[in-house]
């Protein structure tokens, strides 16, 4: 027998299912109340619906339910894929140091039985996410609203409670002289929280413009350019001004910030939401070993994962997630 969690007007209805490959057809029952409208993904549905017992129950043989007042038992047929009942779950990860932490568990040994990870820059994640190329990501939280449906899965995510140094906006001269923004094409939240920052924090109206591959050349001047990522700390060792991002969104809203979250564009099972949690835990447990496996000259990562970096989705960073949700609706 598998469990499965599946939706069933909006509540959620723990069903046993027993299936086999051989089988064209699989039934469950489910007894509970006034379940009118069943919907299921990944299911083709018929359902035949028959009433066995009322309130007036007849005679010795229902005399078992004469305390129920209403008892409808539904027999629905599901006219089963095994293959995709099995089917591998995949997961988009994002290829910056910030993710090595929550990577350690599954490239050590922590294996989730049917998940596959694959590993891109954030919008990449994004875009297969949205393609339904991928069933998680690790995702700018940016394009949640594009999402025709969306589940945070996880208690972790990329976010900060105090300045991140990896997401800033670069430059020569002070913000309030800087005539050009280059945007990162590689996240659509930073470039959206730059959006937001510039106009209510620092209440300045730069041209902002798309940046191509090889922007971070072009801040020189009244250029800036927003960077993100391992970009950053290189970007850091060469810019007269650095404007971290997290930091200014804390001191004009009070609250943390979540750049990335896990997110699935469909339900998934708990077993498999316990275990992916579990698998994120592992790292963050063993800090010290993820920073000797991963070298670097430009920042101590160290810092970078305990100070800079909070993994922890709580719920002030879901606070702040939904009011940067709300402040960048109109300029999605």
């Amino acid at each position: 027998m598998k469990l499965y969690n599946i939706d069933v007007s909006n509540r959620q209805l723990a069903i046993s299912i027993k299936h086999e490959q051989s089988m064209s057809f699989t039934r469950f029952r489910s007894i509970d109340y006034n379940y009118s409208v069943f919907s299921a993904q990944h299911f083709c549905i018929s359902q035949w619906l028959k009433k066995f017992t009322t309130k007036n129950s007849r005679r010795k043989k229902h005399r078992r339910h004469k305390d129920v007042t209403l008892t409808i038992h539904y027999y629905i047929y599901l006219r089963a894929n095994v293959a995709e009942l099995n089917k591998t779950i995949k997961v988009g990860a994002v290829s910056y140091l910030n993710t090595k932490p929550l990577l350690y568990g599954w490239k050590h040994g922590y294996v989730i039985e049917g998940a596959e990870v694959m590993e891109a820059y954030p919008a990449m994640v994004a875009q297969m996410l949205l393609n339904n190329e991928i069933d998680i990501g690790l995702v700018p939280v940016a394009i949640i609203p594009k999402l025709k449906e969306h589940f945070i899965i996880s208690d972790y995510c990329i976010g900060a409670v105090g300045p991140v140094a990896s997401v800033c906006i670069f430059s020569e001269v002070p913000i309030e002289k800087v005539e050009r923004v280059l945007l990162d094409y590689q996240s659509r939240t930073s470039v959206r929280l730059a959006q937001v920052l510039l106009k209510e924090y620092w209440n300045v109206k730069p041209v902002l413009e798309g940046a191509s591959e090889d922007f971070r050349q072009h801040i020189i001047g009244t250029t800036a350019a927003v960077v993100i990522g391992d970009r950053a700390f290189e970007q850091r060792l060469q810019s007269t001004y650095v404007y971290d991002l997290a930091e200014a969104w804390i001191d004009l809203t009070g609250l943390p910030f979540v750049f990335a979250a896990w997110v699935a564009n469909k339900p998934l099972p708990e077993s498999f939401i316990n275990q992916f949690n579990e698998a994120n835990r592992i790292g963050l447990q063993h800090i010290d070993m993820v920073v000797r496996e991963n070298p670097y000259e430009f920042y101590d990562l160290k810092k970078y994962f305990t100070e800079n970096i909070s993994y922890d989705l709580n719920y002030e960073k879901r606070f702040g997630l939904q009011l940067f949700l709300k402040k960048i609706k109109d300029i999605i």
